[in-house]
């Protein structure tokens, strides 16, 4: 399977495809599809396009098959609402392919930056 690049993902019906965001503690493994460990001495990686759909009542999906990445906009992972007690700097959720548990990349940090800090 070719790797989808911002030049050559076609425009989807529906959602969007969105590219240029970055890894940390984790890379995309191009050949296996699904996350893997960074290489060595590698602080961030490119993450792959995205493909953005919305989807109306999601069925769950299987915990032991995904890892569900934080996305923040910048390397600061603070910022809270005094309203919600949200994040500022979080976005969103991303279920990204995986085969190992949840709790590896988590104790990991593994995350998505919109940004970096450079």
């Amino acid at each position: 399977m070719d790797q989808v690049t911002k030049d050559t993902a076609a425009r989807p019906e529906d959602g969007c495809i969105v590219y240029g965001m970055f890894m940390e503690s984790c890379r995309w493994d191009y050949e296996a599809h699904q996350l893997a460990d960074p290489v060595p001495k590698e602080l961030f990686s490119e993450a792959p396009c995205l493909w953005l759909k919305p989807v109306y009542e999601k069925p769950p999906t299987d915990p032991a098959t995904v890892y569900e990445s934080p996305l923040y906009k910048t390397l600061a992972r603070t910022g809270t609402l005094s309203t919600t007690g949200h994040s500022t700097n979080f976005v969103l959720f991303v279920e990204i392919p995986t085969d190992k548990p949840q709790s590896f990349w988590i104790l990991r940090s593994a995350a998505l930056f919109c940004a970096l800090k450079f």
